[in-house]
């Protein structure tokens, strides 16, 4: 079920009256705001700022939801962008909002393109669902980059959610893996969304997943509460 897509496409005609609600396996139930999904730059959080204001050439946004990161993009930074996302109330939401290439199309089966700038944020880190499935991401990342292009990523260190022993340790439960895979539920209205995976990784991390895959990893901002804003690069 497209929970954000239905949310999404009730607030830009005109139907909204509540939010989205979001639970995750570590985190009792929280409220996601549709129109903040709608927002300006300059109602943007500062990570998402320096991405904008570093992206150059062609353009590649993946999970663009309502858009509003392609639109600033192409109407006052003038770029290329290629928007995608697998939500097709998202497609719709950026159709009417005039976004100008967006496509129903899942990351991991782009093929024969190349891009200057791929951005994943809010976030976007998650579509590898898992720590294992970093390193798909990894080879994806390198057949869509061009020789001197660049990945701007944000995500979050959970760490701060988990008890922590003296010696910096943190206490999970028996047979967990890595503290930063949770699993998502959204709820919307009477609607309730299937559990996903989604991942966070702390900096640390990805930038030792990136040396094993042939990238540089730069920590470009770090954010206001354990999140950051990472610059991944081809080591050539």
């Amino acid at each position: 079920m497209d929970i954000l897509g239905m949310a999404m496409l009730d607030y830009i005609n005109g139907n909204y009256s509540e939010d989205i609600i979001t639970e995750t396996s570590i985190s009792e139930k929280d409220v996601l705001s549709i129109p903040y999904l709608f927002r300006d730059y300059h109602e943007m959080p500062l990570i998402e700022k320096k991405a904008l204001d570093l992206s150059y050439g062609k353009v590649l946004d993946v999970g663009c939801g309502a858009g509003s990161h392609s639109l600033y993009l192409q109407e006052k930074r003038n770029l290329e962008v290629k928007a995608i996302d697998i939500s097709r109330g998202a497609i719709e939401t950026c159709i009417k909002r005039g976004v100008k290439n967006v496509v129903d199309q899942d990351f991991f089966n782009i093929k024969n393109e190349k891009f200057d700038t791929i951005l994943l944020l809010m976030n976007g880190l998650g579509i590898c669902q898992t720590l294992a499935g970093i390193d798909a991401l990894f080879k994806q990342l390198k057949n869509l980059l061009t020789i001197d292009g660049q990945v701007l990523l944000d995500s979050s260190d959970l760490i701060y959610m988990f008890d922590q022993e003296e010696d910096g340790s943190i206490l999970l439960e028996a047979g967990q893996g890595y503290y930063g895979e949770l699993q998502f539920r959204t709820y919307y209205k009477d609607a309730v969304g299937e559990p996903f995976d989604w991942l966070y990784l702390d900096f640390n991390t990805l930038q030792r997943a990136a040396s094993y895959n042939g990238f540089s990893c730069e920590m470009v901002q770090a954010g206001e509460h354990y999140d950051y804003l990472a610059k991944l690069m081809l080591d050539n």
